[in-house]
C-alpha cells in the first residue's frame, strides 16, 4: 500500500486574485467544478492506495477537512504546520508520521495544486516506480516536456533500471530561455514534477545522511505535538527552530538513490495565469473565456469573471490575462502573469486586504461574505452547514440582527432558545450570551447587520465551540 502525503500550503500569490494567503490555489475551483486539492486527493485512492496523510497550515485545517469530506476521502491524519518552512521538513514530518504505522510501507509525496487530466496514467507511473523504491530508491517523476520551459526546474534521465524507470543523473535549476531550448532538444530531459515516491525509512535514512539537523528538530516538534479533535499540532516552539529548505535542496540533490520515472501524460502545476490559459478550452482565437466573460475582437486572451453579478467584457485585446472578482481585477500581458506575485507584494505593503483576504471567509461551520462595510455598521451573508453550529459567544462593542433567508436556525440568546425560519429575524443585543445552530438538512443562510463601535472578527469572547477554537480566535 502506498500511503499519499499531500502538502497543503502555499503563499497564494500567482493566481491572485482568485488565490490568496487566506485561500491558496489548490482550494479554488479553477479548472473545473472540484479544487485542484480535491482532484488530487481523488487521483491517489482506490486499489493500492492507503488513506491520505495531510500537511497544511492552522487556516487550511478545516477547509482541506471539508472539501475531503464532499468528495469521499477520508484522512489517515492531517498535521497541522504552526507556520510553512518550505517543503523539507513537511515532507520528513510526514515520513516519520507514516513510518510510525509501517516503516517499510511507501509514501507519494504530492504537491496538492497540480492539473493531471489523466489520473489513471499517472497511477500507471506511480506503479512502475513502486518497485524500484521498495528496493531502497528514492523515485522522482518527470514530465515529458512540450515547450523550452524557463519556469520549471528539469530533470536529467540517464540508464533504464527497470522498466519505466530510469538513474536520475541530475537536477536542473530553472534554466534561461536558451538553456531551456537546448534542454528540450534532448528528449531525456524532464520537467521536474516535485513528486517523490519512496519507502518511509528510506526517506529518514536521506535525512539523516544530508539533511541530520532538520531531522532532529522536526523529530522532536513531532514527538511533543498536541492531539486537537482530528488534528496532530506540531509544536511550534521545536518547529520555529527547524531550518527552512526545499526537499530537493535539502536531499534530492545529494542523495545518490535517486531514481526517475517518465511520465508522458499531461501535466501542469498551473504556476501562472498563462498556464491556466494553456489548460483551458478556448475558440476559434484562442480565448479562454468564463461564463460571464465576453470577447469583442480579442486573440489569445484570458478572461475570467469570478463573481456571478460582474459581467467581464474585453475588446481588441491581444494576449491578455484578466481576471474580475468582487473586491479586485487584475489586468496583464500575457507574458507577464509570472510577475503577479510583486504586484501581491506591492499591495500588501500598501495595507490592501485584498493583498491576502479572500472576500469569502471559511470557517469550520460554514463560510461569510461581507456585503457592505462602513463606519459602525457591517452586512454580511452568512452560510451555515447542515448540523454545524457557531460557537456559544458574546461580543463586547457590537449588536446584531439576524434576517434567516433559507433553512431554519436555531437561537439561542441569554439561554432561550428559539427556531428562527425564512423572513424571520431575531435581535442580539450587545454583551448577550448568544449561538447560532443549523439543526436541518440543507444549508441556513442568514443576513447578519452589525452596528456597535468596533466591528472586527477579534471582538469575541467565546464560551463553548465545537471545534476547539481558543478566545478571541476568528469566528
Amino acid at each position: 500500500m502506498i500511503t499519499p502525503i499531500l502538502l497543503c500550503g502555499g503563499s497564494g500569490t500567482r493566481l491572485w486574485p482568485l488565490s490568496r494567503k487566506s485561500y491558496p490555489k489548490q482550494f479554488a475551483e479553477i479548472m473545473g467544478e472540484e479544487s485542484l486539492f480535491q482532484a488530487s486527493a481523488r487521483r491517489f485512492t482506490g486499489k493500492g492506495f492507503a488513506d491520505p496523510v495531510l500537511v497544511t497550515g492552522n487556516e487550511f485545517r478545516f477547509i482541506v477537512t471539508e472539501q475531503l469530506d464532499a468528495v469521499g476521502v477520508s484522512p489517515a491524519g492531517i498535521m497541522i504546520e504552526p507556520e510553512g518552512r518550505n517543503t523539507a521538513p513537511a515532507a520528513i514530518a510526514a515520513a516519520l508520521f507514516a513510518a510510525d504505522r509501517d516503516p517499510e510501507g511507501l509514501i507519494l509525496l504530492v504537491p496538492s495544486d497540480h492539473a493531471v487530466p489523466d489520473a489513471e496514467a499517472f497511477r500507471d507511473a506511480v506503479e512502475k516506480g513502486a518497485v524500484a523504491a521498495q528496493e531502497g530508491q528514492i523515485v522522482t517523476f518527470g514530465i515529458a516536456a512540450s515547450r523550452p520551459e524557463t519556469g520549471y526546474g528539469w530533470l536529467e534521465a540517464g540508464e533504464a533500471t527497470h522498466e519505466g524507470v530510469h538513474a536520475l543523473v541530475r537536477f536542473i535549476e530553472k534554466p534561461d530561455a536558451a538553456t531551456a531550448k537546448a534542454l528540450f532538444a534532448d528528449r531525456s530531459n524532464l520537467w521536474n514534477a516535485g513528486v517523490f515516491l519512496a519507502r518511509a525509512q528510506t526517506l529518514i535514512e536521506a535525512f539523516e545522511t544530508h539533511a541530520p539537523e532538520i531531522l532532529a528538530t522536526v523529530k522532536a516538534s513531532l514527538e511533543a505535538a498536541e492531539r486537537d479533535l482530528a488534528f496532530t499540532r506540531l509544536d511550534p516552539a521545536l518547529w520555529r527552530e527547524v531550518p527552512e529548505d526545499s526537499i530537493d535542496y535539502a536531499i534530492m540533490e545529494k542523495a545518490g538513490n535517486v531514481s526517475v520515472v517518465r511520465f508522458d501524460g499531461h501535466w501542469s502545476d498551473l504556476g501562472s495565469w498563462e498556464s491556466v490559459w494553456q489548460e483551458s478550452g478556448r475558440d476559434e482565437r484562442g480565448n479562454a473565456l468564463s461564463p460571464r466573460a465576453t470577447a469583442f475582437d480579442c486573440e489569445q486572451s484570458l478572461l475570467r469573471s469570478e463573481n456571478n453579478e460582474m459581467e467581464l467584457v474585453g475588446i481588441g485585446l491581444k494576449n491578455i490575462v484578466a481576471v474580475a472578482m468582487r473586491d479586485a481585477v487584475m489586468v496583464a500581458d500575457m507574458s507577464d502573469s509570472q510577475n503577479v506575485k510583486q504586484a501581491v507584494k506591492v499591495l500588501k505593503q500598501r495595507g490592501a486586504k485584498q493583498a491576502e483576504e479572500f472576500p469569502i471567509d471559511h470557517r469550520p461551520w460554514g463560510w461569510f461574505e461581507t456585503l457592505v462595510l462602513s463606519e459602525r455598521f457591517q452586512v454580511k451573508r452568512i452560510h451555515v452547514h447542515p448540523g454545524a453550529s457557531l460557537s456559544l459567544q458574546s461580543h463586547v462593542h457590537r449588536s446584531e440582527h439576524w434576517i434567516v433567508v433559507a433553512g431554519t436556525a436555531r437561537v439561542t440568546v441569554d439561554g432561550e432558545v428559539t427556531l428562527v425560519t425564512e423572513n424571520q429575524s431575531v435581535y442580539i443585543p450587545l454583551g448577550s450570551v448568544h449561538r447560532m445552530e443549523n439543526p436541518g438538512k440543507v444549508p441556513m443562510v442568514l443576513i447578519e447587520v452589525q452596528t456597535g463601535s468596533y466591528l472586527g472578527e477579534d471582538d469575541i469572547i467565546r464560551y463553548d465551540d465545537k471545534y476547539a477554537r481558543g478566545q478571541g480566535a476568528r469566528g
